[in-house]
């Protein structure tokens, strides 16, 4: 995964209702919005997202090693489950991601070496895995 250029902008719609846009004129823009009762739950919310991401960038990382090894990945799919409890502040956090990806292959040496290496390759999940350092600055401007 290249560097990321420019930023995510977020920008409050309504509610709790957020317009997304990223600094490409090749992604459009989507929204976020929490589940009822704090909003109307008609779009995903931020753990819906995590996990979607973790998910997205373990089947590309599989796809691009299946690909690589000249085997037929073209109905690879992942089913993606968060575990969410509550801290001792009472706090809710997510405290686990489940990934379950179905490739379609039958077992062969290409397909146990990529299975073996594929997960390193995922910036998303290793990056969640090891804990990313999170740097918050609020301002009136």
């Amino acid at each position: 995964m290249n560097s990321e250029k420019g930023p995510v902008v977020i920008s409050r719609e309504e509610g709790y209702r957020f317009r997304i846009s990223f600094s490409s004129n090749k992604i459009e823009d989507i929204h976020m919005d929490e589940p009822e009762p704090l909003g109307t739950g008609n779009f995903p919310n931020a753990g819906k997202l995590l996990a979607a991401a973790v998910g997205n960038c373990l089947c590309a990382s599989l796809t691009f090693c299946l690909e690589k090894s000249r085997l037929d990945c073209s109905n690879i799919c992942a089913e993606v489950m968060t575990h969410a409890e509550r801290n001792d502040d009472n706090k809710i956090r997510i405290t686990g991601i489940d990934v379950h990806i179905v490739h379609g292959i039958d077992d062969c040496p290409k397909l146990r070496h990529c299975l073996d290496v594929f997960e390193d390759y995922c910036t998303v999940s290793r990056s969640v895995a090891e804990g990313i350092k999170v740097s918050v600055i609020t301002s009136k401007d």
